[in-house]
C-alpha cells in the first residue's frame, strides 16, 4: 500500500537517488532489476522514469511504485535484459501484453508482438469467443464416358467413374474463413486459383472439386473442366497451446486433396489450432473423419 501521507515515506524520488539494484513494486508484484536494464531504452516511458524526466512513487517498503498490471511485467523485464520476447507455453495475454507495452512505449518490444501476432495464426490475433462451425459434406459418383484416341482415326469408348466432392461451410467468425481461403486453392490449367466466401452477410464457403481418377488421362479431365483441390501452409505451421506457438514445423509443400477424408481431417488440422473444438459429429461420433456433418466451437 502507497503512502502518501508520511513525510518520511519519500512518495516522491528522483530517480538520482536510486542505486542497484532496483526493487518495484508493480500492482502488487514486486520485481528486483538494475537501472540498466531499466533504461535500456530512453525514449521509453521506464527510461524516462528512471532518468529522472518523470518523479517517481515509492510505497511504504521503499520499492518504486508503477500502478500497471503486475502479471506481465516480467516478460517486459525479460525482453529489456535480452532483447528477446521469452513466454511460456500456454501464454494467453497476449494481448494484455501488448497492451502495457505500449503504455511503456517500448518501441522495439510493440514490433516484436506485431511480427509475432501477424506471423501467427489467428489465435493471435483479436479472436471472438464464441465462434461456430458448421461442416456439411456430400460425396456423389458419376460415371464420365468418354472417347480415347487410339490412332488418328481410332477412338475407344471408356467409362470411369469420378467423384465430385462438395463441401459447404459455414463460419461466425468471417477471418477463419478467409483463412480457409489461404490454406485451400483449386488446381486447374490456368494455374492455381483461390476460392471466395460469400458475401459480407452469410458467411458462407463453398467448396467444390473432383479428384483425377487414375484410368482418367489428363487431357479428359481438363476437357471436362474439372479442377483439383489443393491444400498448403498459409504461414509456417506452428504447434501450440493457447496463445502461444512454441514449436515451428516447416512448411509443407501442397498437396492435393484426394478425398473426403483428407479434406476433414485438413480442417480440423486447422481448426483446432485456432481455437475451435468438435462440438458434435453426424453420423458417428467415434468415425469423425468419415462425417457426413461436423459442428465444432470456439
Amino acid at each position: 500500500m502507497l503512502n502518501l501521507n508520511s513525510p518520511d515515506s519519500n512518495t516522491y524520488s528522483n530517480s538520482n537517488s536510486l542505486s542497484d539494484p532496483v526493487s518495484l513494486n508493480v500492482g502488487g508484484e514486486i520485481y528486483t532489476t538494475t537501472l540498466d536494464t531499466l533504461t535500456r531504452y530512453q525514449d521509453s516511458m521506464l527510461g524516462a522514469m528512471f532518468t529522472g524526466q518523470i518523479s517517481t512513487l515509492r510505497d511504504k517498503q521503499g520499492n518504486v511504485f508503477v500502478d500497471r498490471d503486475g502479471k506481465v511485467f516480467r516478460y517486459i523485464l525479460n525482453f529489456l535484459r535480452s532483447s528477446s520476447l521469452d513466454l511460456p507455453e500456454g501464454f494467453s495475454e497476449m494481448r494484455l501484453l501488448r497492451r502495457e507495452a505500449d503504455f511503456f512505449q517500448i518501441r522495439p518490444l510493440l514490433d516484436e508482438i506485431r511480427r509475432r501476432v501477424e506471423a501467427g495464426p489467428l489465435s493471435l490475433r483479436d479472436a471472438p469467443r464464441g465462434a461456430m462451425l458448421l461442416l456439411d459434406v456430400d460425396c456423389q459418383v458419376r460415371v464420365l464416358h468418354y472417347n480415347l484416341r487410339r490412332a488418328p482415326e481410332n477412338y475407344e469408348l471408356r467409362t470411369c467413374s469420378v467423384r465430385i466432392l462438395t463441401a459447404e461451410i459455414f463460419c461466425t467468425w468471417r477471418a477463419f474463413l478467409v483463412l480457409l481461403c489461404e490454406r485451400f486453392s483449386y488446381r486447374n490449367t490456368q494455374g492455381p486459383t483461390f476460392p471466395l466466401p460469400s458475401d459480407q452477410r452469410h458467411n458462407r464457403l463453398k467448396l467444390e472439386w473432383v479428384p483425377r481418377p487414375d484410368e482418367l488421362p489428363q487431357d479428359q479431365y481438363e476437357k471436362q473442366q474439372y479442377r483439383g483441390l489443393v491444400v498448403s501452409d498459409s504461414w509456417a505451421t506452428q504447434t501450440h497451446s493457447g496463445d502461444l506457438c512454441d514449436v515451428i514445423i516447416p512448411r509443407r509443400s501442397p498437396c492435393e486433396v484426394k478425398d473426403m477424408r483428407g479434406f476433414v481431417e485438413e480442417l480440423l488440422t486447422v481448426s483446432l489450432a485456432e481455437g475451435f473444438r468438435v462440438d458434435s459429429v453426424t453420423p458417428d461420433p467415434m468415425d469423425i473423419l468419415n462425417c457426413r456433418t461436423l459442428q465444432l466451437v470456439r
